[in-house]
């Protein structure tokens, strides 16, 4: 997967797994991690889908509505990515924590729905529910941030709800926060995960 690595300056710093959105590419997030955590590593990829010349991470049938089977097989490439990677850079597999802005949010979730070790902790960012109808593992003791936007017309306040709902009931500690705007990322959201994220990995 086309990616770009940068090791974190304090040993025991996690490595934050950068997740574009539709369009994307794997540097988008670099500002946002580095405010979220400056000493972290950072592990950032490009979805392998195009989209109309877009890349995506997995694809989708319409707008909202996900080829469930292209979503699984992109998740477990994701996974064993980072596992390789880790492997490669040397950096602790068990130290991983995603940061995702929506497509990136959706396939974050999805390792959380699919790969239950894959993630120490997750913060997502207006993201979808990944898969309805299927029995979530045990995420006793992961952490999850959600950004949401009440006049969201992607993520709806429901589905922000559903998701955090879902995790919450196997275990996860899930954080919503909540902006008053739609689908863009505001500097009070990113506030928010940064100290959140201090807190979690604490």
């Amino acid at each position: 997967m086309i990616h770009f690595y940068e090791p974190g300056s304090r040993q025991d710093a996690p490595t934050l797994l950068l997740l574009h959105g539709t369009g994307g590419s794997e540097r988008d997030l670099v500002g946002i991690g580095r405010m979220l955590d400056p000493e972290a590593g950072l592990l950032g990829v490009r979805g392998n889908v195009s989209e109309r010349g877009m890349a995506r991470f997995f694809r989708r049938i319409a707008e909202g509505v996900f080829d469930e089977e292209d979503l699984i097989a992109r998740t477990a490439e994701l996974n064993a990515f980072v596992d390789e990677s880790a492997e490669r850079y040397g950096f602790d597999r068990r130290g991983v924590v995603a940061v995702g802005y929506s497509n990136g949010a959706n396939i974050a979730a999805s390792l959380l729905y699919h790969h239950p070790d894959a993630l120490k902790a997750a913060v997502l960012f207006h993201p979808m529910v990944p898969r309805r109808g299927v029995v979530l593992p045990d995420l006793t003791g992961v952490p999850v941030f959600i950004g949401a936007g009440l006049s969201d017309p992607l993520c709806t306040v429901a589905e922000s709800e559903e998701l955090a709902a879902a995790l919450g009931a196997v275990g996860a500690g899930v954080e919503t926060h909540w902006e008053p705007g739609g689908h863009q990322l505001s500097r009070s959201e990113l506030e928010a995960a940064a100290r959140w994220l201090r807190e979690a990995m604490a």
